[in-house]
């Protein structure tokens, strides 16, 4: 295991899906990092026949520009290689406030390290829009956005929709429906734990794609964040 989590976190700090909402959503939210703050999100995803162990740091440098980085590695059938690579910028048009809703914009570029060469990368980006209930209690998230895939010269639509509900004390349900264009959309549903409040937490997921009972997945998460420390 050690070897396989040296060389990911070494991967993440040169540059995966689009960057997402708190672990473990797909769909993003209407929130970044606090000012002058960083977050570290790393999972493993074990979809059949497969391993992916990812990272993806996030700072945000300027009080309302958050920039992620990611990367990610896949073992299969024995054999480790790079899986994907990610650089996104973030920025909010509404900060989202309990009771209230939030809007933002994202746009950012991401590459499979195995795609042929001289294909470049595939460039996207997308309007997420949270709204709040309940204090915070119950919370709803929708992305709609742009993909150009460099490969096929395609331009695909891009959309997610997906929720978290507060259970009991640090513990949360997440659920989440998301796709591109006239594929068929995936599902996930997970909870996520706080161990320590804002700092330190923890997930655990279910996800498959409607109507193909193959590609389900499992996946564990752990989320750091930072107090303010940037100059």
């Amino acid at each position: 295991m050690r070897r396989l989590l040296l060389p990911l976190f070494a991967t993440a700090a040169l540059l995966v899906g689009h960057a997402h909402a708190a672990r473990p959503m797909n769909t993003d939210d209407a929130r970044i990092v606090d000012a002058k703050a960083c977050q570290l999100e790393s999972w493993v995803k074990h979809p059949k026949g497969r391993t992916e162990f990812w990272a993806q740091p996030a700072c945000n440098f300027s009080g309302n520009l958050e920039l992620t980085v990611g990367a990610a590695l896949t073992n299969e059938q024995g054999a480790t290689h790079n899986s994907a690579r990610l650089l996104q910028a973030k920025t909010l048009l509404k900060p989202l406030q309990p009771n209230g809703w939030g809007l933002g914009l994202a746009a950012g570029m991401q590459r499979d390290p195995r795609a042929e060469a001289g294909r470049g990368h595939d460039l996207y980006a997308y309007v997420p829009a949270s709204f709040s209930w309940r204090d915070d209690a119950v919370v709803l998230h929708t992305n709609v956005g742009w993909l150009r895939e460099q490969g096929t010269r395609r331009d695909r639509v891009t959309w997610g929709l997906g929720t978290e509900i507060h259970l009991h004390g640090p513990t949360w349900l997440v659920a989440e429906t998301y796709g591109q264009g006239s594929d068929k959309p995936l599902l996930q549903l997970g909870v996520r734990h706080w161990l320590v409040p804002d700092r330190v937490q923890v997930d655990a997921t279910y996800g498959n794609r409607i109507g193909e009972g193959s590609q389900r997945w499992i996946s564990l998460g752990l989320r750091l964040l930072t107090p303010a420390f940037l100059p």
